[in-house]
């Protein structure tokens, strides 16, 4: 493939919550099937069935509802791996973060700062990418192919599509609920064309269509109230 778009599911209640997701699944709520439904036409424009497309989700819940939105509008078959899941995370899973940080201060305070979080159980972060690209690598030949997955894997993904190491985590701005971001094969090596794009942010009053879409600010997403900075990408709710 030559062009990737890497997408992530829209919000859950969880994530309206604040409620750590990784391996389980709750499903999308109301505002997330919205956010699924109004992505799915902008991508659906910008790949467009002429160029066959592959989409491939994630097969929990959120992510395979997200994907279906676009599948229906472009008429191609969904492909679900779970080698797309988000990255496992542990004992922390279920829970808010208030309560991660009164149950576990330690890693807590690690995961703000940004550094490997001990002790939590689940997944290694640095495993996550391989699963991805292994998924990746077993799709057919397509010019163009729609990953919908999530925050902490997409990260992953990207980081090692990019040739970025862990001291480049949190270069990028976290994904936003049914955001994504565009990466491009140019001269043998992956190239970063958007990142982080949504269909609720116009570029101007009034701007309609695919082109009228642009980039969500760094922080994560809105409905999360995230404040900028303070949380890795690997644990993005």
């Amino acid at each position: 493939m030559s062009r990737l778009l890497i997408w992530r599911h829209g919000r859950t209640e969880w994530n309206a919550t604040g409620r750590f997701q990784g391996q389980l699944d709750p499903p999308l709520d109301e505002e997330g099937r919205r956010q699924a439904a109004r992505s799915a036409r902008h991508l659906a424009a910008a790949v467009g069935p002429a160029e066959d497309p592959v989409v491939v989700s994630s097969d929990l819940c959120r992510a395979v509802q997200t994907a279906t939105e676009l599948t229906d509008l472009l008429g191609v078959p969904l492909r679900e791996d779970p080698r797309l899941r988000e990255v496992g995370m542990g004992s922390w899973e279920g829970l808010t973060r208030a309560e991660v940080a009164e149950r576990y201060p330690e890693q807590y305070t690690d995961w703000i700062a940004g550094r490997p979080i001990r002790g939590r159980g689940g997944e290694d972060p640095a495993t996550v990418p391989a699963r991805a690209l292994a998924a990746l690598g077993d799709l057919p030949d397509t010019p163009v192919a729609v990953v919908v997955t999530h925050g902490g894997t997409a990260a992953r993904l990207m980081e090692r599509l990019l040739g970025l190491g862990p001291e480049h985590r949190r270069v990028f701005g976290p994904l936003a609920n049914s955001a994504w971001s565009e990466l491009a094969l140019q001269s043998g090596r992956w190239r970063l064309l958007r990142h982080n794009v949504a269909p609720h942010q116009p570029v101007c009053p009034g701007a309609e269509g695919p082109a009228a879409v642009r980039p969500l600010e760094a922080g994560g997403s809105p409905e999360e109230g995230v404040p900028p900075g303070s949380e890795d990408a690997d644990a993005v709710l």
